[in-house]
């Protein structure tokens, strides 16, 4: 059979849990929550629950047993495989060597900016800074609170790095937002504040000498 493909975190997140000991689905997600991985990995119980009978099903888990606590319905109990736990650490191992090209929706709206004005483009930049100061307090504060419980840096890492990605975007944005405000990438006509560069499409007929004339800075 096919390995599966390795697009799906939450795949990853489950064969990481179930390597430390066997568990039930249900247990699973609590696990996730708990230690702050669906802040990093998507999680929703449906979801859980596919990924888990995808795994199943390309023998990457197997079952342990199915029981009866209580007054709930009966769980089964999952564990990794020979193969579920090669897969696993060629994954990890894989995430870990390989930069991979992600498409972040930030850089996507940042792409058309010139079919904004400055104004509004630095009314929406200005909130996102303030958005990012929250972030930052909220990750920062997590992260802080979880190692004084004694819970050792190594298992608050991927915390430290989302905060370092938040500081690096609010330090950058800033500089942005000053280059807007301060004439480095716009000028004032008049009473307002315009995009120094002028954009024209080329046609058909354009030679190269005049697309450059057309595309002033």
């Amino acid at each position: 059979m096919p390995k599966p493909k390795r697009s799906n975190l939450l795949a990853l997140a489950i064969l990481s849990l179930l390597h430390e000991r066997p568990m039930h689905p249900y247990e699973i997600g609590v696990m996730m929550r708990q230690r702050g991985i669906s802040d990093s990995i998507k999680l929703n119980t449906g979801s859980l629950y596919a990924v888990i009978e995808a795994l199943w099903k390309n023998k990457l888990i197997q079952t342990v047993e199915t029981k009866r606590e209580g007054k709930h319905p009966e769980r089964t109990i999952y564990e990794p495989t020979a193969a579920g736990k090669t897969e696993f650490f060629e994954w990890l191992r894989f995430l870990l060597r390989t930069p991979v090209k992600e498409y972040p929706q930030f850089a996507a709206g940042l792409s058309f900016l010139g079919h904004l004005s400055p104004r509004d483009t630095l009314d929406l930049l200005k909130e996102r800074a303030g958005t990012l100061v929250t972030q930052i307090q909220d990750v920062r504060s997590s992260m802080e609170a979880t190692l004084a419980m004694g819970i050792d840096r190594l298992f608050v890492i991927e915390m430290e790095y989302s905060l370092a990605l938040l500081e690096a975007e609010q330090n950058w944005l800033g500089e942005l937002i000053n280059d807007i405000e301060n004439g480095v990438i716009t000028e004032r006509k008049k009473e307002n504040l315009v995009w120094v560069v002028n954009y024209k499409e080329p046609s058909k007929g354009d030679t190269e000498d005049e697309i450059s004339k057309n595309h002033k800075i």
